[in-house]
């Protein structure tokens, strides 16, 4: 009887633990599996004191439940260990670490929410669908979770090798993983299966930028730009495009590229407002106190950071080749203490703070 409930008990356990994600339910399970432990225990002693009464050779055997107990306590605390993330995994108030930065800091996800959830269901139900695997990809990015969105897209690509979007999906989140050159791959072959896909050239010009190709960088650009059809990706476009022409020591050129930003070109998308003062900051139309954006409110706020990271980036990037490398380290060094390790100007200063230690 007590090595069925054993097994019962176990069994119990470990199908609630199969349910389980957030680390607020290890704890109701911890409480699951002492409340059979103890009911187990109990039910032992009781059996322990019935045999008792019936033999007077119990000496042996009265040791059984109590070992079985204790061996019970023991395997409590192993699995829920062995089931709880590790710390190189996961700490309090984060998900799974995604990244060491070169920098030397640990780069962590956000918890799964809703979205997450729900994408994932969707896909388990229709494992064979590209837009549900875009769509899980997308969701768990927005959770920084971006190994394991690279990972989704790749799963999406074992089925659907020739889809321009999970190329584009993948190389968009290896970028923000530092994975440079995969990411390149990536979005090149996204660019050959759709050569009139804007957001291939844009993150492909990235990717070279990144790496420090600022030629290379400023034709993909170009080519994205030459796709806009929208002042948004007018402003996104040409932003990128004159950063990257200024780093390539392509001053004119670059001051050409400012040319269609007229004072009638206004963005709709809320975030694209930075890069429309940043390129107005460029035109000598504002100062860069008038430019810079106040510090985010705190970890939670996630536009205000990202509207500091993407300015103080862009500025301290126009001080470097204004030959004010002290106040650009300054303003990088700011942006990489946030938590938006995933944005573009995050990055960025990140990657300037490596090349002025070598």
């Amino acid at each position: 009887m007590t090595n069925i409930l054993w097994i019962r008990a176990e069994r119990v356990c470990a199908e609630k633990a199969s349910s389980l994600r957030s680390g607020e339910d290890w704890g109701a399970l911890l409480a699951l599996r002492l409340r059979y432990a103890l009911h187990v225990g109990r039910f032992s002693n009781y059996l322990e004191t019935a045999q008792m009464s019936r033999t007077k050779c119990s000496i042996g055997w009265s040791w059984e439940p109590r070992v079985r107990f204790g061996m019970l306590l023991f395997m409590v605390f192993f699995g829920l260990a062995a089931r709880l993330p590790s710390q190189n995994g996961a700490e309090a108030g984060h998900g799974a670490l995604e990244l060491t930065s070169g920098l030397g800091r640990k780069l962590y996800a956000l918890p799964d929410d809703e979205k997450v959830i729900n994408a994932r269901n969707r896909l388990a139900a229709d494992s064979k669908s590209v837009e549900r695997v875009l769509q899980l990809s997308k969701a768990e990015a927005a959770r920084r979770q971006y190994r394991e969105a690279v990972a989704t897209s790749t799963q999406g690509l074992a089925f659907a090798p020739k889809n321009a979007d999970l190329y584009l999906e993948r190389g968009h989140r290896e970028l923000g993983l530092r994975e440079f050159k995969p990411a390149m791959n990536d979005l090149e072959q996204a660019t050959r299966l759709a050569p009139e896909m804007l957001d291939a050239y844009y993150h492909l010009g990235l990717a070279h930028y990144f790496l420090g190709e600022f030629d290379e960088a400023a034709a993909s650009f170009d080519r994205a730009r030459a796709l806009a059809n929208n002042n948004d990706s007018l402003i996104d476009c040409s932003n990128w495009l004159y950063v990257s022409l200024r780093r390539a020591g392509k001053e004119q050129e670059a001051a050409q590229a400012l040319a269609r930003i007229m004072p009638e070109v206004k963005n709709t998308e809320p975030h694209l407002y930075f890069y429309l003062r940043l390129l107005h900051f460029y035109q000598g139309q504002l100062t860069a106190e008038a430019v810079l954006p106040p510090p985010p409110a705190g970890p939670e706020d996630l536009e205000g950071e990202l509207a500091f990271d993407t300015v103080s980036y862009g500025v301290g990037n126009w001080r470097l080749y204004h030959h004010n490398r002290s106040d650009a380290v300054g303003l990088f060094r700011n942006v990489v203490k946030g938590e938006a390790w995933n944005s573009w100007g995050f990055i960025g200063s990140e990657l300037e703070l490596l090349r002025g230690e070598k």
